[in-house]
């Protein structure tokens, strides 16, 4: 992996990037998404990407405190990240958090902050139609690869089909989950639930899910959130199945067959 630029470093040398990389707090600090943003840059590298991130100058984009109704924090929080952003110069805000991905797209225009924001498994699939990357290794031939709608790319904004043209790159089947897409399950996580104590019930959510995902007797699970990575990880480590079950982000899919 090359050395990641920040924005300031190539601004300053008159570079214009067309990728600014929202990394987003789980994929800087939770030791599961690093994973995430280490395959995603390798993918840009591969890809031969201009690509750049704010480093040190990355806030919370401000979504937990806005799902858990501090609307005062959140738009603090976003003022800031829009003053950042809109003094400097970039083609377009790509982010593999679909947390971010939606507050930014959807919630930062009515605060001037008006940008063209793309989910990494957006991207990646621009990235493998257009040719600039290419599966080399599709060493997933006779894996079932299921995939899980996470809330805030799928519902939320109806990007169902980026992510599965990049798993039918990978020579694989796709073991569509009974329910999927508009009927997507939520891991438990968002709108701030992974911060607060479970509420009483008869089942943890991400329990209910893991519980179809090993029904649908699939070997992979992929996933476009870090959330979802950590909620789906923790429900298999309690529910019983017949055979091993895994748990790998799109890009960290793709970065093992490129």
């Amino acid at each position: 992996m090359n050395k990641i630029s920040t924005i300031k470093e190539l601004n300053n040398n008159g570079i214009q990037p067309e990728v600014l990389f929202w990394v987003g707090c789980a994929g800087s600090f939770d030791d599961q998404a690093r994973k995430v943003t280490k395959s995603f840059t390798n993918l840009l590298d591969k890809a031969n990407v201009s690509y750049a991130v704010l480093g040190t100058e990355e806030s919370c984009t401000g979504d937990p405190a806005k799902r858990a109704g501090n609307e005062f924090l959140f738009q603090m929080q976003a003022i800031s990240n829009i003053q950042t952003l809109n003094s400097y110069s970039f083609s377009k805000i790509v982010t593999a958090c679909p947390h971010c991905f939606n507050t930014i797209k959807n919630e930062y225009p009515e605060l001037g902050g008006n940008y063209e924001v793309l989910h990494h498994t957006e991207f990646l699939s621009f990235l493998l139609s257009s040719g600039k990357l290419r599966v080399k290794k599709p060493d997933f031939n006779g894996k079932k690869i299921t995939f899980h709608d996470p809330c805030y790319l799928g519902r939320a904004n109806k990007v169902y089909e980026p992510p599965r043209d990049v798993i039918k790159k990978l020579s694989t089947e796709i073991n569509e989950l009974k329910n999927c897409k508009e009927k997507g399950l939520c891991c438990g996580a968002g709108g701030a639930q992974i911060f607060k104590e479970s509420e009483s019930g008869n089942k943890e959510v991400n329990i209910k899910r893991t519980e179809e995902i090993v029904e649908s007797n699939s070997d992979i699970v992929a996933v476009g959130c870090p959330f979802c990575k950590l909620m789906i990880s923790d429900g298999i480590k309690n529910v019983k199945s017949k055979k091993e079950l895994v748990v790998y982000d799109i890009a960290e899919l793709l970065d093992k067959a490129i």
